[in-house]
């Protein structure tokens, strides 16, 4: 068992930049995700950290030793591959302990080994099967049974559910979550979907070219996002955004989208107050939109006019597409909703949970005010 930490970890391919400045501490038994969109990095960060790519400066440690220059072999590490990457000519038993052989592991414990994990994996019945007779999902469980008999420091898993259909990928993220609470070893998992990362994840490092925008827990990057970018990744649907400005109104504050204005509730006024009379960008998420009808009781609900788009049924939720002037934006709401295409409604907007970012200081990814 160990920690992990990057150290001013920089990663250069010519003159494109992949990792700049990441400084990550990973705990002992933790289960981090780094979760982005394609190129942000995170899949460098991992093999980094396994080896398979050199760093250009910095340090990556695991545990108190710096392994720069450790090979792959030696870093007692694990990894999953997207891939799978099993030997189509073995069995799975085999596939299973050919890095145990390769390290001349006793026969006996190499049995045991790959025994107990096919048992925590629920693989008992296909170890003597081939891959190619197995399922997508079997597949990957003898991947990570193949991680497990290894019996590594740390974990690496890179994107092992994309492969997955969307069924197999529920149940098999929580054998994994499972996996990790039995094992107690430290994860490390890179995933493209927000959802995988929330769900599995003790802290999530949130990437994008090649920056590490937030590092905190699933709740925590919800509620607080550190920055636009941030805001817009984690949730689904995303949360909605409008060019506004701040107005001050004797003692009460409104946000003014032009097409609409929201008055901001007294006790978070004063947070805001400093920004009246600049452009800011105001954010909600669909999640916060309701139908005026069933609005949740004790919220302070502003009223928006808008005209239906799109409408989604999901069954225990409708998305509504809608339209405000310029400005589109979505609205989970009550499945009693009855609002219909092209018509114009009103909504109700949670000032309760809403957000506002400076984009004074950076336009191309304003700030969050708190």
């Amino acid at each position: 068992m160990a920690s992990v930490t990057f150290e001013h970890v920089n990663k250069r391919f010519g003159d494109f930049v992949a990792l700049n400045d990441l400084n990550i501490s990973i705990a002992d038994k933790e289960f981090l995700v780094l979760v982005g969109p394609s190129g942000c990095g995170k899949t460098t960060a991992l093999r980094c950290l396994a080896g398979l790519e050199e760093v250009t400066s910095g340090s990556v440690k695991i545990g108190d030793q710096v392994v720069n220059d450790v090979p792959p072999k030696d870093r007692d590490i694990a990894m999953v591959f997207q891939s799978y990457a099993l030997y189509p000519h073995m069995t799975v038993y085999d596939n299973m302990a050919f890095g145990l052989k390769l390290r001349k592991v006793p026969k006996d414990k190499i049995k045991q080994r790959v025994e107990n994990a096919a048992q925590v994996l629920g693989i008992e019945a296909l170890l003597k099967r081939r891959p190619r007779e197995l399922s997508g999902g079997q597949r990957q469980r003898v991947a990570v049974g193949r991680a497990i008999v290894r019996e590594p420091k740390v974990f690496l898993f890179d994107e092992p559910l994309s492969n997955l259909d969307a069924k197999l990928r529920v149940q098999t993220r929580a054998e994994i979550s499972k996996l990790h609470l039995n094992l107690q070893t430290t994860f490390i998992y890179v995933t493209h979907d927000q959802t995988e990362a929330m769900t599995m994840a003790s802290r999530i490092a949130v990437m994008n070219k090649g920056i590490l925008q937030q590092l905190d827990t699933p709740q925590t990057l919800y509620d607080k996002p550190a920055n636009m970018f941030v805001a817009g990744f984690i949730g689904s649907p995303a949360m909605n955004f409008f060019p506004a400005s701040l107005r001050k109104d004797g003692s009460e504050l409104f946000v003014d989208a032009n097409e609409f204005a929201v008055k901001v509730p007294e006790d978070r006024a004063a947070i805001y107050m400093p920004y009246a009379g600049k452009q800011v960008i105001f954010g909600i998420r669909p999640e916060d939109i309701h139908n005026p009808l069933f609005v949740p009781p004790g919220i302070h609900a502003a009223p928006v006019d808008a005209k239906v788009d799109v409408t989604e049924l999901m069954g225990n939720e409708i998305f509504l597409y809608l339209v405000s002037g310029k400005n589109s934006f979505v609205a989970r709401v009550d499945p009693r909703t009855r609002f219909t295409i092209g018509s114009k409604v009103q909504v109700a907007f949670n000032m309760d949970n809403f957000h506002i970012f400076d984009p004074s200081a950076n336009a191309d990814n304003p700030v969050a005010v708190r």
